[in-house]
């Protein structure tokens, strides 16, 4: 492994030592920086050297010759630490390659990512050298190493097996365990997941839970199980209680769950003047919701909400490095870090007008600078999606008593179905719709009924689902058959059909999960989808996020998943899958 990429080599360091004796020269100065100093809590004025990707020298010295360097005056500027998004899902329909450029040209310059996509979609050997190529973009990208599906599945068994879990948790790119969505069972008597989080303590990588509504006599359970944060408080009040057991508490901002003003209010309200175990994620929005930016939009939120402006960058910057034991690599600018910077035009302004990543300029006076950086998936084989089986008329049965109501775009309750659904179409109904999930190697389905979707809407097919499985929704059989036989055509994505119409459609060209374009675009084209969806009928926030979440068991109180129809408390399957 390209482990240099994580830390500089003996040769390396001795060329950075060399910056200082001046027998080398910086690559690039920051002249006359007015800069956050996190470790005083000051703004500073200072020259800062980078030598390549790491800062040399912060101090009130210049090199004896300028030549040979770039040199930049920052007079009049702010320059803060790059921003670090440390809760991040980075496939919800971009790849985690856009994403992180993307991210990078408002200041985001470090992810800490979801690994679950690569466990479904590859082995662990290719999903390592996929690493390797991140590693080498200018934004630094980290990952987690989950303990548990987040859904029901046939090879749960064989995916989260110890071996590929140990594999994960040692690489140098892991910097936590979790998330721990499978704590009841964890609580319970699931040793297995509790030795692979204690072998996330005794690596130094904390272990984040996922704990919605949890109460304090399950938090202190957990505490004690070695849960080191979570990102799932709902209230100021939650935080609170958090934040006294010990735990590091993100405050999320995210498309379904934009709470991050009305939390940090409530925390006022409550008396918290200390933001130290504090930091702020965007819990992998979907796209429209970056089109301002990631973690700059958060600290602008904090600013706005009157968070002290030093306080708002810490928690986008160091506390986030604090947490997961990288304080001395990124998070602060000081010698030895990452050259991670942004330069503001304005100290209450989080958006910076110029970002640096590991010494390179993703974005110059507000201007985007090209990076001529790819990723080559079909490598990995994340190509295009391939299925050598049709639908057929024989899978369109639904007789299933037992339906998913919609209470919002991700908690689903079972409801009695009354309607006939042995028919064409569904006519009878304002907000019933046939809903399948089907395996995508053709081997069983799940059919029943779903209440909220839309009102009128033919049909819907998405390869894009929490397992890598096929969604069908839709009130029209031969709208779901001609949604289904072209989102397989174009090798995988999203399509909506109405009236014998393709009305709408994304290719998701990285395994039928994942847009293989530019984010902008993409942006636009998620827009789109919900405008569509909602002269449809939809009535809430994010149907990307409840295309995903169909399947998954950490969320209320029923879920489709490839096992069957399960009750989530339960874990009991009211109906199975059918094999086709």
């Amino acid at each position: 492994m390209n482990d240099h990429l994580y830390r500089w080599r003996n040769k390396e360091i001795r060329k950075q030592v060399a910056v200082i004796d001046g027998k080398e020269s910086p690559t690039l100065i920051l002249k006359n920086a007015y800069y956050l100093n996190v470790f005083l809590r000051k703004w500073l004025e200072a020259h800062i050297w980078i030598y390549h990707d790491r800062i040399v020298y912060v101090g009130s010295k210049l090199p004896t010759s300028l030549t040979g360097m770039e040199v930049v005056d920052c007079t009049g500027k702010y320059v803060v630490p790059g921003y670090i998004e440390p809760h991040a899902h980075p496939f919800q329909l971009y790849n985690p390659y856009e994403l992180a450029m993307y991210a990078g040209q408002t200041g985001t310059t470090t992810l800490m990512n979801d690994n679950l996509p690569w466990l479904y979609l590859t082995n662990r050997e290719k999903a390592f050298t996929l690493l390797e190529d991140f590693m080498k973009l200018p934004v630094s990208m980290y990952w987690w190493a989950r303990f548990d599906s987040q859904s029901e599945i046939n090879e749960e068994q064989e995916i989260f097996k110890d071996e590929e879990v140990q594999a994960w948790l040692q690489h140098e790119a892991v910097v936590q365990g979790g998330e721990l969505t499978a704590w009841p069972q964890v609580m319970r008597d699931d040793d297995r997941i509790l030795y692979w989080m204690q072998e996330a303590k005794r690596l130094r990588k904390p272990v984040e839970g996922h704990f919605p509504g949890a109460s304090e006599h399950t938090l202190v359970k957990l505490k004690l199980l070695g849960v080191s944060s979570d990102h799932e408080a709902l209230s100021g009040e939650e935080v609170y209680n958090r934040l006294s057991m010990g735990y590091r508490v993100g405050l999320r901002n995210s498309s379904v769950r934009p709470d991050l003003a009305k939390l940090l209010k409530e925390l006022q309200d409550l008396g918290i003047h200390s933001y130290d175990f504090l930091t702020m994620t965007t819990d992998g929005s979907t796209p429209a919701f970056y089109e301002n930016g990631i973690i700059n939009q958060c600290i602008q939120i904090a600013i706005d909400s009157g968070v002290p402006e030093i306080e708002a960058y810490m928690m986008g910057t160091y506390n986030a490095a604090e947490q997961f034991h990288l304080e001395e690599r990124l998070g602060g600018i000081a010698p030895g870090r990452v050259a991670h910077l942004n330069i503001l035009s304005e100290v209450n302004n989080a958006t910076p007008e110029s970002v640096i990543a590991k010494g390179k300029w993703l974005k110059r006076d507000g201007q985007l600078v090209e990076q001529n950086i790819e990723i080559d998936w079909d490598k990995y084989g994340l190509g295009e999606l391939s299925l050598d089986w049709q639908l057929t008329e024989k899978d369109l049965q639904f007789s299933m008593p037992v339906g998913l109501k919609m209470v919002n775009d991700v908690i689903m309750k079972p409801y009695p179905i009354t309607i006939d659904a042995n028919t064409e179409e569904i006519t009878n109904s304002k907000d019933e719709s046939f809903l399948m999930l089907i395996d995508r190697e053709g081997q069983w389905r799940v059919n029943t009924i779903i209440k909220g979707f839309t009102k009128t809407l033919g049909g819907l097919a998405s390869s894009y689902s929490l397992t890598g499985d096929i969604v069908l929704i839709g009130k029209s059989k031969s709208d779901l058959l001609l949604a289904f036989s072209r989102m397989k055509e174009i090798g995988g994505g999203i399509v909506l059909v109405h009236q014998g119409k393709v009305v709408f459609e994304l290719p998701l060209q990285i395994a039928g999960m994942m847009y293989n374009g530019k984010m902008p675009k993409l942006i636009e084209e998620d827009k789109r989808l919900k405008e569509i969806l909602i002269d449809h009928g939809y009535q809430y926030e994010d149907p990307p996020y409840n295309l995903l979440f169909l399947s998954s068991m950490h969320l209320p109180f029923v879920r489709i998943t490839p096992l069957g129809i399960i009750d989530v408390k339960k874990k009991d399957i009211l109906f199975p899958a059918i094999m086709r």
